[in-house]
């Protein structure tokens, strides 16, 4: 299905990981470029903070900053004017979660590492409802014919706590149900999305094989792989899909049922949403550099904090 859309901003340097603000403002990472933009409503972009490496999901958390998680940088390919992420960048130090003070734009590193092993790609990331912690997804990466594994963490926003929850590959998206007792994430080549039953702070209900973790929400076919992902107030999971059916599929979180919405980029990567109703929905469309702007059928799941 079509939907409407306009386009916010363009020649950005593949936009991901967008945050409503609430003057109207979108945050967003500019992976290719390392940098965070603030774009307003009438496109307009500024700079907020340079962490380099790879700035690649952003939420706002209980002190008004915000959290980053920083994959440590591809390498690009520009192929047709499209800009394509590939291997690990050569200037490559590993991956970590940012704090970032939006009045100054002072990065500080949180986390690098889980039990003294290192961080491969921090990806995606969301703020739980009970205060003080956060999920996160790491993608790992490919490095030549190898390719590390990441999985699911939760930790505490003060740098305090960090747990690996599920270990596995390409886990991408990350978001919460409204009532706050179901973590989703999204394996990108995989196809699969997957929920898991929270059983505490940083815990979640054991796969009786932990190689296969979760419970598989939702299957996609052929080459529609996944990426990042939103819940909207009715619960559905809005995740968003590549190459072979790009836009953004909303996902029965009982049901499992699809409906697709089609955006014109190969890599639409993310959605966030917003506005006064909360029907107002951000899509990013990653290869072309493109935030586009449309209306959603349905109102968005306010998150944690906003700011």
């Amino acid at each position: 299905m079509n939907i409407d859309h306009t386009i916010i901003a363009d020649d950005l340097r593949f936009p991901e990981g967008p945050v409503w603000m609430k003057d109207g403002g979108i945050i967003l990472v500019e992976i290719a470029a390392g940098r965070i933009s603030r774009i307003a409503p009438d496109g307009t972009r500024t700079t907020v903070a340079e962490p380099g490496g790879g700035p690649n999901g952003l939420a706002i958390g209980p002190d008004g900053a915000l959290y980053c998680c920083n994959n440590g940088g591809f390498q690009y390919d520009d192929m047709d004017g499209l800009l394509i992420p590939g291997m690990l960048a050569e200037d490559y130090s590993g991956g970590r979660i940012e704090r970032i003070d939006l009045e100054t734009g002072a990065v500080t590193t949180l986390y690098d590492n889980w039990n003294g092993q290192s961080l491969s790609g921090p990806n995606d990331i969301v703020f739980d409802y009970s205060g003080g912690g956060f999920w996160f997804t790491d993608l790992g990466k490919v490095r030549g014919t190898a390719h590390d594994h990441g999985g699911l963490y939760w930790a505490r926003a003060d740098g305090s706590e960090i747990k690996q929850c599920a270990h596995g590959p390409n886990m991408n998206g990350v978001g919460l149900s409204p009532d706050g007792r179901t973590v989703y994430t999204a394996l990108t080549n995989e196809r699969l999305l997957l929920s898991f039953n929270i059983t505490g702070p940083g815990e979640v209900e054991p796969s009786p094989v932990p190689a296969f973790p979760g419970n598989v929400l939702h299957s996609f076919p052929g080459r529609t792989l996944l990426d990042s992902l939103a819940v909207d107030a009715a619960g559905n999971i809005c995740v968003a899909t590549l190459l072979e059916a790009p836009g953004i599929a909303s996902i029965h979180p009982e049901t499992g049922e699809r409906e697709q919405f089609d955006f014109p980029d190969l890599l639409t990567t993310n959605i966030c949403f917003g506005g006064p109703d909360m029907q107002d929905a951000w899509i990013t469309l990653s290869t072309t550099g493109k935030l586009a702007k449309c209306r959603w059928p349905g109102p968005g799941l306010k998150l944690a904090y906003y700011r």
